[in-house]
């Protein structure tokens, strides 16, 4: 990291160990902190803590300080992966996903009794060899492949998070924040890969340029998550949901009962309204009807043929029509008005809109006046 400036890695090491400080003596910040995310800023502190012992001459400068960043690359993809899963389904540390670290752990041990523990004179001669070259390239390797591997596996977490909200809640979950972050991550990582290869390739120089970079972006994309984290905990507080929903194979209505079921739904729909609820859950519907909640989600996927989700907006809709006839349409926004149906999102509201009524509802009210 020779040629990034020494202030940038000083104010990421100061910022770590600030955040870490804030966690350790302000009981709001312990309360609203995610545990892995304390554990990412320790994995970037012991990285920063290295560059910055090497740029400060501590113990001789030795060039091998350098090498303590490295051990953040195996611990850093297994920890984005545990925050993901522990902020979605709202999860507290759990000792049983402390395997994920086992990589990290194996990779670091290797590395330091090949590298970190041997004398000069040995590495110079692997050197010379040009071991230590190929050695490099099957680390690095190794460390894109963990993170690929756990960036993914994290993208996956969100996509069955939004699929577990569709079956259980009626309204839309905001994790946008959550999203970029990984984005970023992945540009990072992206980007990495392609030096990785020019380097296997002949361009070795590139990669030990490019790659210092990506990681103290990395960290700064840690601190700024992690600054964003005190000023705004509700960031990462979303409605927990169940990373395996319970099914309902076992469930033990007959075919007439469902049916019965079914007729017993649309009533509850047309007295009660609950869709008017926008924060309105499958759980709550399915105590207004008697039932557990995987029979309600039998019910809307086997007769209904919805989610609950689109099933909910689809009388939200109907209301909005309804609405948009009255004399209140004359002084209110068509998006107020939504919300009087039980939409709190004006994006799931037009496109609950267009998929069901075929056109945007500008479109459809023009096109009804004439």
């Amino acid at each position: 990291m020779e040629f990034i400036p020494d202030q940038l890695v000083y104010f990421g090491f100061l910022q770590c160990v600030f955040l870490l400080l804030i966690y350790a003596f302000s009981k709001r910040a312990r309360q609203s902190i995610n545990p892995y995310l304390v554990i990412l800023l320790l994995v970037l502190l012991v990285g920063l803590s290295g560059q910055v012992m090497y740029r400060m001459g501590v113990f001789g400068r030795p060039y091998k300080l350098l090498a303590l960043s490295e051990y953040a690359t195996f611990l850093f993809g297994a920890t984005v992966y545990l925050f993901t899963k522990s902020s979605l389904f709202n999860q507290n540390l759990n000792r049983k996903d402390l395997w994920h670290y086992l990589p990290g752990v194996l990779w670091i041990c290797v590395h330091s009794w090949y590298f970190m523990f041997s004398s000069d004179d040995f590495i110079a001669k692997r050197l010379g060899y040009g071991e230590l070259y190929w050695m490099v390239v099957i680390f690095m390797g190794a460390g894109l492949i963990v993170n690929w591997t756990y960036l993914i596996l994290s993208i996956r977490l969100v996509q069955s998070y939004l699929q577990s909200a569709m079956n259980e809640l009626s309204f839309t979950i905001r994790i946008k924040f959550l999203k970029s972050f990984l984005w970023s991550i992945g540009v990072c990582l992206l980007l990495w890969l392609v030096v990785y290869f020019i380097g296997v390739f002949g361009q070795s120089w590139l990669e030990r340029t490019v790659r210092p970079i990506i990681w103290l972006s990395l960290a700064y994309i840690i601190l700024f998550l992690s600054y964003y984290t005190i000023k705004e905990p509700a960031l990462f507080k979303w409605v927990p949901l169940e990373i395996k929903p319970k099914k309902y194979q076992n469930s033990k209505l007959t075919l007439g009962e469902l049916e019965d079921l079914k007729q017993k739904l649309a009533q509850v729909m047309v007295d009660k309204k609950p869709y008017l609820n926008r924060n309105l859950m499958k759980r709550d519907l399915a105590e207004m009807l008697g039932v557990s909640s995987p029979e309600v989600a039998r019910l809307l996927n086997e007769l209904i043929g919805m989610n609950f989700f689109e099933y909910v907006n689809y009388y939200r809709i109907k209301e909005f029509v309804e609405l948009a006839k009255t004399d209140k349409a004359k002084t209110l926004t068509f998006f107020a008005l939504a919300q009087e149906a039980g939409f709190n999102s004006k994006t799931t509201f037009n496109k609950s809109f267009k998929k069901i009524m075929g056109s945007s509802p500008r479109e459809y009210f023009n096109q009804s006046i004439s």
